[in-house]
């Protein structure tokens, strides 16, 4: 078994075993109908048997399968920033994370669209649950972070994955997606964990400058109208404030679902210029703890400045303050009806009730106006 074996994703030479899995798996009709609607499943998989290369694959089912989700789910899509990426480079993409399937999706999209070849994407363990579900995360080269329940097997997975990024970027001449904490932001507050920075530092002797230099950090923004699970994340966080929160059986996969599914208006994605040379020098001149603390800064205001703002963000940001200080950006009409969404799909949730109400409000209101927030400052 080879060093990376446990946490790769597939190989070429594995890939046409794996799609022959994909297509005589009864899971896969049922994923075609979802995404595609109403479409002949068997043409579609048909032509999966066609593909011979991962990057064949990506380039056809996978792009035109983002391209029908955003379609259907949004109202319009944009991107920004590509020109920051060199076709020749190889960058660690560091984003902020607001669904757990569709942000790494979507900037591969945004690569397959410009004939730029996809990165490798970092993925929770906790989400390959199943067969079907592992050899599609090997076919669109996601690799595994190991979700370790104690201090010794944290740093030896840590290690691991560390080195295993930099064998992406170093001796596979390829690029790396992951996200900028451990899993989604909840609250809207986008914030770069010290923990992931560390990671990046573990398993080479290097200085500071140089190894943080060699993976070439790219912060990498998505903005969405309409935050993927924006109701689930409320009541998460609601119950969060007076006890652990325990996922329920399959509350991932419904994540998944819901955030795929879910209408998101406006989105948009915005890759910002790589962390210079000169920045880590200037990180470098404090002592070890403030140098992660100051790149984390960095890298967040990279993305504050690539948030695109909307509507929606501008309604929150008033009705929590009380204010008519963006009213510019938005009607009364726009605000009456994202007053009514809110009200509707908080009604729901098993938690809410008269009492409560009030305050699930504004955490709602929260996760959409903190994004107005990060950009003033």
């Amino acid at each position: 078994m080879e060093k990376f074996d446990s946490i790769r994703p597939y190989n070429e030479s594995e890939f046409a075993d794996a799609i022959k899995r994909i297509t005589s798996h009864e899971y896969l009709p049922i994923v075609i109908n979802t995404v595609f609607l109403n479409t002949n499943a068997e043409e579609y998989i048909n032509n999966m048997k066609k593909y011979k290369t991962v990057r064949d694959f990506q380039h056809g089912f996978m792009r035109d399968a983002v391209e029908n989700i955003l379609k259907k789910t949004s109202t319009n899509f944009t991107y920004s920033g590509i020109e920051n990426v060199s076709k020749d480079s190889c960058n660690m993409f560091v984003s902020n994370h607001r669904d757990i399937a569709l942000d790494a999706a979507i900037l591969c999209y945004v690569f397959a669209l410009n004939d730029m070849e996809c990165f490798e994407v970092a993925i929770g363990n906790n989400l390959l649950q199943g067969d079907f579900v592992i050899d599609i995360a090997g076919v669109n080269k996601m690799f595994k972070i190991m979700r370790s329940s104690n201090a010794k097997d944290l740093y030896r997975d840590s290690v691991l994955a560390s080195e295993y990024m930099r064998h992406v970027i170093n001796d596979k001449k390829e690029s790396v997606w992951i996200a900028q904490r451990n899993g989604r932001t909840k609250d809207g507050d986008d914030k770069t964990e010290l923990g992931v920075l560390k990671m990046f530092s573990l398993g080479n002797d290097k200085p500071f400058v140089e190894n943080f230099e060699e993976i070439n950090i790219t912060p990498v923004a998505i903005s969405y109208e309409y935050e993927p699970c924006d109701f689930y994340k409320t009541m998460e966080l609601y119950i969060s404030q007076s006890q652990k929160y325990v996922k329920e059986p399959g509350e991932d996969l419904r994540s998944i679902i819901t955030g795929i599914m879910q209408p998101k208006g406006q989105i948009n994605i915005t890759v910002t210029p790589s962390i210079t040379r000169e920045e880590l020098e200037y990180c470098d001149q404090f002592e070890k703890n403030v140098k992660f603390t100051t790149l984390a800064e960095m890298m967040d205001k990279r993305i504050y400045q690539g948030y695109k703002l909307y509507k929606t963000n501008y309604i929150a940001h008033d009705m929590l303050n009380n204010s008519n200080a963006h009213e510019e950006f938005y009607t009364k009409e726009d605000k009456e009806f994202f007053g009514g969404y809110m009200r509707q799909g908080l009604s729901k949730l098993p938690c809410a009730n008269e009492e409560n109400m009030k305050e699930l409000e504004d955490i709602f209101l929260k996760m959409y106006a903190n994004p107005v927030e990060n950009k003033s400052h």
